[in-house]
């Protein structure tokens, strides 16, 4: 069973490669080991950048785009003559990284030229040619992909080093099935110089709109021809848990129309994409005879319709394995249901389809619905543009279906009344669920009159989290021991599943409860430990272990000192940081955490001091501590519930707050004093 929980269409890179330029992996260095570094003088538009004053830099800024150019030349049969122009000053180390070029093509692009050089700080320019460039298969698919006409071209720039300077330039003829393009001009250094150039065959129309930057005209250069410029654009620094970088990162989207429009003409409204989307799924649900009878067969003894829906889910999250196969307009269009049927395997529109037609039989609707999984990268500002990484299905709940919490992922069509959002290809999350990523989180909606962008449903807190209970017993030498039961929910029981998959052996399974009494005991040992409900994604996943931690209450006379939060960090560090926080912090989705700790005090011992309760809401999340004496037993308990999945920058500090809140009640210390021997 795979555990590829989306995919990845190839129809998507072209538009992020040049926005996260940093993309290119470390093993890049050893393949381009062998290129020839000749002497060679750079063009003259790099040599005029030497002298060229440096943008406003920190000490943590690695390098400075000096000058960037890119030329979309638009031939009347649909073709782009592109070129590309970037040439940085290196500054610090870190800043090698942009003598690493790649360049990312298909079966539709060809790239006619490709050249590097550095003109160093001291002695002769060095230049690396197209021969010089090593051609790949594509970097960077998570868990790989069957077969893609989707390739690297990758070309290492020589003495990347601080103080120099490093460009190149590439040339590429392409046919794209859509005509758009992005202008990507902001990065992770500052853009000292941008330039993009617009060549429109007659007759020929564009859009341009801008995203995460204030709207420049385009200046007029001759016949049908545009230029936008742009100076002293500052840096995008990486925080951690920040928006994807497409939600943050100015840019500018140019979709064109040609005259008459035509089929690959660049989208202008969600509904135009929509309607792209649905005239490549035409006539891909059809059934055949096999598929008929795997659907009787799945149903015959479901009592009702919801019933039936959950074995067909069943069927296809299980028994279809992921597998990719993307060549040519393949990356964006499934294939037929009954070939992915017979061969029992497919990407993820592929899934979403054969489960589309599966539904049809039993008399149920289903709409393709392409999300991105890092949410926040498509927005309602968002142009209509092909941002989404991921499809999965909106499935039309029949009348009679009631609520309930095993339903939670239902969205309310204002048309096609309750919608249910299933994924598919993501086996390990039961039908009626989803998966945080996907939770409120804009998605294209592919209904029969059209598209529409929808913002999918935010499931309630309690059905993601961990719960934990434990059971321990103090001696009068600070020994603490017991059990732990721990309930794991949605993504905590989804991620636990997947961590173990590739444990083999029996001492593997345990490397999770290993790693969380690392980070929370300073001596342990587990005596005892099975896990529960591995396979049976439907039921809570859980562990049960037994634990020795010696010299966990520390001894000061006749005192005994106990921390009585145990186990579990629910405290970070990630906002205590010397520059001031400039984007929201994202949540992977709402939860619910929850901790009871009763631990036995030694005979003779009674409490003499508890930790004050902690009781603060923030909206956006919630913690409640309370610590008791019970008879001979200490009792802790406490809740931390994500509310929200995003909090803004106007709220960061709140978050600040309710983590050092939290850092200071798992802290907090019982006194236990001894009365009697």
């Amino acid at each position: 069973m795979n555990s590829k929980l989306f995919c990845n269409p190839a129809a998507l890179r072209p538009a992020i490669s040049r926005i996260v330029l940093r993309s290119v992996p470390l093993a890049f260095l050893f393949l381009c080991s062998s290129l020839s570094v000749r002497a060679g003088d750079a063009p003259q538009w790099m040599h005029a950048l030497v002298n060229a004053p440096l943008p406003k830099v920190d000490e943590k800024t690695d390098a400075v785009l000096l000058y960037s150019e890119e030329i979309w030349n638009v031939q009347g049969n649909g073709k782009i003559k592109s070129t590309v122009r970037r040439a940085y000053k290196i500054l610090r180390p870190g800043g090698r990284d942009y003598g690493r070029l790649r360049v990312d093509f298909d079966a539709e692009t060809r790239i006619t030229n490709m050249r590097g050089w550095c003109i160093p700080a001291q002695g002769k320019d060095y230049e690396v040619k197209d021969k010089d460039a090593l051609e790949t298969a594509l970097f960077g698919v998570q868990n790989g992909e069957l077969m893609t006409d989707t390739r690297s071209k990758l070309l290492q720039i020589p003495a990347a080093d601080p103080g120099n300077i490093v460009g190149y330039e590439y040339e590429r003829d392409q046919r794209p099935y859509v005509l758009q393009d992005v202008w990507g001009f902001q990065s992770e250094v500052p853009v000292r110089e941008a330039h993009y150039t617009l060549q429109l065959p007659q007759g020929w129309e564009y859009k341009a709109v801008w995203l995460n930057h204030a709207d420049v005209a385009g200046t007029a250069k001759g016949s049908n021809q545009w230029e936008w410029t742009l100076s002293d654009v500052p840096s995008v620094r990486p925080e951690q848990q920040m928006p994807p970088a497409l939600s943050v990162i100015g840019m500018m989207v140019v979709s064109l129309v040609p005259p008459g429009g035509g089929a690959n003409k660049g989208f202008q409204s969600w509904d135009d994409m929509g309607r792209w989307e649905a005239y490549l799924a035409q006539d891909r649900r059809n059934p055949s005879p096999e598929i008929k009878q795997k659907v009787a067969a799945l149903t015959a003894s479901a009592p009702n319709t919801m019933a039936k829906m959950r074995a067909l889910a069943q069927f296809v999250q299980s028994d279809i394995r992921y597998v990719a196969i993307q060549l040519g307009i393949g990356g964006w269009q499934p294939h037929p249901a009954p070939d992915i049927f017979n061969h029992k395997y497919g990407d993820c529109k592929d899934k979403a389809t054969l489960m589309s037609t599966l539904l049809k039989e039993i008399g149920v609707d289903s709409y393709y619905l392409s999300v991105n999984t890092e949410r926040g990268t498509v927005t309602p500002a968002t142009p209509a543009t092909r941002w989404f990484d991921h499809e999965i299905l909106a499935v039309r709940l029949p009348a009679d279906a009631k609520d309930s919490p095993a339903m939670a992922a239902v969205f309310d069509h204002p048309k096609l009344g309750k919608l249910l959002i299933f994924d598919p290809t993501d086996e390990l999350t039961p039908f009626g669920q989803l998966r945080g990523e996907l939770q409120s989180n804009y998605a294209l909606l592919v209904a029969p009159d059209g598209g529409e962008l929808i913002l999918t449903p935010k499931l309630p807190p309690a059905i993601n989290g961990v719960r934990r209970d434990a059971k321990l017993t103090l001696t009068s030498s600070g020994t603490l021991s017991g059990e732990v039961t721990e309930v794991r929910l949605g993504d905590s029981g989804l991620y636990q599943r997947m961590a173990l998959r590739s444990a083999t052996a029996d001492k593997d399974k345990i490397k999770p409860i290993e790693n969380l009494l690392a980070r929370s005991l300073a001596t342990y040992r587990i005596t005892k430990a099975s896990v529960t409900n591995a396979q049976q994604t439907d039921l809570p996943f859980g562990y049960n272990y037994s634990l020795v931690a010696e010299s966990y209450a520390k001894t000061a006379g006749n005192l005994l000192l106990v921390r009585p939060r145990v186990l579990g960090n629910k405290s970070s560090d990630l906002l205590e940081t010397k520059e001031p926080r400039k984007f929201s912090v994202e949540f992977s989705g709402p939860s619910l955490d929850s901790d009871t700790f009763e631990i036995k005090l030694p005979a003779g011992y009674e409490v003499d001091d508890l930790p004050p309760p902690i009781d603060v809401d923030y909206g956006f999340a919630s913690y409640h501590s309370k610590t008791e004496a019970k008879g001979d037993t200490l009792r802790y308990t406490r809740t931390f519930e994500v509310k929200e999945v995003t909090v803004p920058v106007a709220k960061v500090d709140d978050l600040k707050k309710l983590y050092r809140i939290i850092a200071g009640d798992e802290r907090n210390t019982a006194v236990i004093k001894l009365t009697s021997r």
